[in-house]
């Protein structure tokens, strides 16, 4: 029983000399870790605005399409991602669109629900699009517009993606 206390005693000794040293060592070495951290987060805010204006001239994306039906959804496939609930029947008239998760700003990336965005590059299915649904975590770069049942699948490769400023104001004014 003494050696175990013995044993006890050096691991509590050890630890509250390895703590005292340790913050010795940061209250000293305060300023140098407080300008790396300034120098990092300076670059973070550089590194933004720099995606921010590549993100301004369009992002290239493929485009397909998918169906609310369960294989290509979720079991709800009348709910979107964001909560909408659609009628079925008439999907393709809602003009909705789903996006890889690397494009939505829960993951980083510059769209959010709600969002307009403008395909161009695809013949037929060009014009204004509302995100409101996300894509399976597989998919990188990809843009799948929402469409009725029966409609014929489609792929498009090498899509310009741009976000429209429509939300950005009235989400600024609220």
């Amino acid at each position: 029983m003494q050696n175990i206390n013995k044993y006890i005693i050096s691991i509590i000794a050890v630890t509250m000399i390895n703590g005292y040293v340790a913050v010795h060592f940061m209250k000293e070495n305060k300023q140098v870790y407080h300008e790396y951290y300034t120098d990092l987060y300076s670059k973070n805010v550089e590194l933004h605005q720099q995606l921010e204006e590549f993100y301004s001239y369009g992002i290239k994306v493929d485009v397909t399409m998918y169906q609310p039906v369960y294989p290509q959804t979720d079991r709800t496939p009348d709910i979107t991602a964001d909560g909408t609930k659609f009628n079925i029947e008439e999907a393709s008239r809602y003009r909705y669109v789903a996006l890889s998760r690397n494009l939505l700003k829960r993951w980083g990336g510059p769209f959010d629900y709600g969002d307009f965005v403008l395909l161009k590059g695809t013949l037929e299915k060009d014009g204004v699009y509302q995100v409101r649904d996300t894509m399976n975590a597989k998919w990188v770069n990809v843009v799948d517009i929402l469409e009725s049942k029966g409609v014929r699948q489609y792929r498009f490769s090498n899509v310009d993606l741009f976000k429209l400023p429509w939300t950005k104001k009235e989400k600024e004014n609220a």
